[in-house]
């Protein structure tokens, strides 16, 4: 018991950090920092007696075996109460009175958010590997030592998570995924800040005691007749129990930017976006849209995009907007709409038919001046009312579909929107509908491009590369707007591709040419493409595709959370077999403009100079590989995550 007390004061920031980062970010950050200490605290009494006999392998030596087995016992029994069967729902923290506390370290929740997509025990492998320096068979001693079912299965599916931004166990001289951030206080989740609630409140509280009671007996009889209605849309105050602190839910502390910050500054963002709309002065509507955040009401409808948290805001978050989506306020049967900017998070509050509620939630890391361009507050039919940022000068739709189609210019009203048509979700793909629109010249001069309604809250930037032809000394390329004519006669060729893109977590959808080569049989010319769809995590899904001299492109094979086809992925080599009109079957391989040399390796071997390889085959596919002008080797890309030097 002695040796338990020692290491968990010894290792008490790293044990809560553990604890912290292992539980689910559906809980409120102040709870997850209360629970983390309980958690290790409450290790002590179970470690104690469980310490002796548990290996840890390498590192247990003369002295300091026990110790070692102690560390692995504490950590073992910290993760099996916040990651082990039985360990949910967990029991209530320890209240404190009049603070709400998150940690300090922003890097915390960077990792947090990288984390959310998996399920505890992962979460917990993570942090034992990546920020505590075990190996896998140590943590995988820790898991199985906590109850977890298949811990080797949680560690491998936590290996796969890319390291993220921050490594406290990267020192000084040494590169790591994670040497962002200094050691040891970037991810201590011991430092909090804190922020007293309510003050008016809890001075009255005691006052207000005998007759709480009164209004908790009446609020019990009432409340039973509404649940089954859903809560009143008509409550002006954040909902009791909220999570979030009581200054960050005052509608009177929301951020606020003059409506001409965006032409001064260096940062072109949704930070510099005004409050507009014809109801931002409606305290009782940006009550309702904080409070709903908050603690969403029984029947809202949340929508959340993948790797986002949807806590509530800790601080007064940025309003972009509050209104009525149809342009007329108060119309019947209409939406009232406030959109909000909470750091890296734009959230869309919207009351459907004056009593449904809707909550929208979307990350916008990094964004700029096209990613930043547009959003859309609402949809009625096969339109859509996007609200167009304050330096977008003009818009207009054309048909993707249709690239020699004449443009329609949109009228913007005063509060920045425009309506315009969206395609369709269902049935065969026809007319594909896309906003261009430029910026103004006081931002870049001349710049179009253009922007996608796939159906998220956020629209996606198309952009294009064409083919780098020519010697090996010609600079690689990079996307371009996707509004000059070569463009757009490709972006027509290849618009159907993005009925399959994830409009909620998508950013923009680049698509490069990255080779040509003549088919066999005289069957023309065909063109290997790579649509890359890049996420706002940085994560990319990636199609190649082979359009023949006639007729339709057909896939060739997909990658999901790969670089390939990227800034850090110019590489490429793919292949497949492909009929020719005689019904003969040929195997096909492209490569990207460093590729000197394919080699196919299969039934038929084959081998072929340059960046091109056709060759009678079996309708089997093959082994490739491909030898670049620096001397390196690339493989494949395939569903398994492509090709890697």
């Amino acid at each position: 018991m002695r040796q338990a007390e020692a290491v968990i004061v010894e290792r008490y920031p790293q044990l809560v950090r553990l604890a912290y980062l292992s539980l689910p970010t559906s809980l409120d950050r102040h709870s997850r920092v209360l629970r983390a200490h309980r958690a290790v605290q409450q290790a002590l009494r179970s470690a104690g007696r469980g310490s002796h006999g548990v290996g840890t392998g390498a590192g247990a030596g003369p002295g300091g075996e026990d110790r070692l087995d102690t560390l692995t016992a504490v950590r073992a029994e910290v993760v099996r109460r916040v990651s082990g069967p039985g360990s949910l729902p967990l029991p209530l923290p320890p209240w404190v009175w009049g603070l709400r506390m998150w940690p300090a370290a922003e890097g915390l929740d960077e990792v947090a958010r990288t984390l959310a997509a998996l399920a505890p025990p992962a979460r917990a492998a993570h942090v034992l590997c990546r920020l505590d320096g075990l190996d896998e068979p140590g943590a995988v001693r820790v898991l199985e030592h906590a109850g977890i079912r298949d811990a080797a299965a949680s560690v491998r599916e936590a290996l796969r998570v890319p390291a993220g931004p921050v490594d406290v166990t990267a020192r000084a001289g040494e590169a790591g995924p994670y040497a962002a951030l200094p050691h040891p206080t970037a991810l201590d989740a011991t430092a909090v800040n804190t922020r007293p609630s309510d003050l008016l409140r809890r001075r009255n509280r005691v006052r207000a005691a005998w007759a709480a009671t009164g209004v908790l007996v009446l609020g019990a009889v009432l409340g039973r007749a509404a649940a089954d209605e859903g809560p009143d849309p008509t409550a002006s105050g954040p909902y009791t129990g909220s999570p979030a602190a009581r200054t960050a839910l005052d509608p009177g502390r929301l951020v606020r930017v003059p409506a001409q910050a965006w032409s001064d500054t260096g940062r072109v963002d949704f930070t510099a976006w005004p409050a507009r709309g014809s109801r931002t002065d409606d305290s009782t509507l940006l009550t309702r849209a904080l409070g709903t955040w908050a603690a969403p009401p029984k029947g809202t409808a949340v929508t959340v995009s993948p790797a986002t948290p949807a806590e509530p805001p800790v601080r007064p978050p940025h309003l972009l907007y509050a209104g009525d989506a149809d342009g007329s306020a108060g119309a019947r049967g209409g939406a009232s709409v406030v959109v909000l900017l909470d750091a890296d998070r734009i959230v869309r509050y919207t009351e459907h038919d004056g009593r449904r509620r809707s909550l929208d939630v979307s990350r916008v890391d990094d964004a700029g001046v096209t990613t930043a361009a547009a959003l859309t507050l609402g949809r009625t039919g096969d339109t859509a009312r996007q609200l167009l940022a304050p330096w977008i000068t003009t818009a207009a739709e054309r048909d993707l579909a249709a690239p020699a189609g004449p443009t329609r210019t949109l009228p913007i009203d005063r509060d920045g929107t425009v309506l315009a048509r969206v395609p369709r979700a269902d049935g065969p793909c026809g007319s594909r509908p896309v906003l261009e629109v430029a910026s103004s010249a006081r931002i870049v001069e001349k710049h179009s491009f253009l922007l996608a309604d796939l159906g998220g809250l956020l629209p996606v930037h198309l952009t294009y590369t064409p083919l780098a032809e020519g010697a090996d000394a010609v600079p690689a390329r990079q996307p371009r707007e996707a509004t000059g004519p070569a463009a757009l006669e490709r972006w027509a060729q290849e618009a159907c591709t993005l009925q399959g893109v994830d409009a909620r977590a998508v950013r923009s959808v680049n698509l490069w040419d990255f080779a040509t080569a003549d088919l066999p049989e005289n069957a023309g010319r065909a063109v290997w493409s790579c649509s890359r769809a890049t996420h706002w995590t940085g994560q990319g899904d990636v199609e190649v595709r082979l359009r023949p001299a006639a007729g339709p492109s057909v896939s060739v094979t997909r990658a999901r959370a790969t670089a390939a086809c990227g800034r850090f992925g110019q590489h490429v080599l793919a292949g497949t077999v492909w009929r020719a009109p005689s019904g003969r079957p040929y195997l096909l391989a492209a490569g990207s403009r460093e590729v000197a040399e394919i080699t196919a390796i299969g039934p038929v071997p084959a081998r072929a100079s340059g960046r091109s390889l056709t060759t009678p085959a079996p309708a089997t596919q093959a082994t490739l590989t491909a030898r670049l002008h620096s001397g390196a080797v690339i493989t494949a890309l395939d569903s398994a995550g492509g090709g890697r030097d």
